[in-house]
């Protein structure tokens, strides 16, 4: 899976529709193998992300959990703090 998708589920706030979004732009350069289309293919591959933000969202708003939400300043700290031991350096 490629490294920009990030988990966007269980977050206090929810993940907003930019975010959706951006997810959903990498799987589709992901699968098609662009980074920007042909002008050829450009309508299909914006079509592609837009119903893959749909399905995206109508998924995350779908989900049940029972865990407490996530907090997004603490899993960014822990992040940074995988990036520090696996790299050793801190990105900023």
């Amino acid at each position: 899976m490629c490294r920009s998708i990030k988990v966007l589920y269980n977050f206090d706030p929810p993940a907003t529709d930019n975010e959706v979004r951006a997810a959903s732009l990498q799987f589709v350069r992901k699968l098609s193998g662009f980074q920007s289309p042909s002008k050829a293919n450009e309508a299909a591959f914006h079509q592609a992300v837009e119903e893959v933000a749909a399905a995206a969202r109508k998924l995350l708003d779908s989900l049940v959990t029972n865990a407490e939400p996530r907090n997004r300043d603490v899993e960014i700290a822990r992040a940074k703090a995988r990036n520090v031991q696996r790299f050793g350096t801190v990105k900023r």
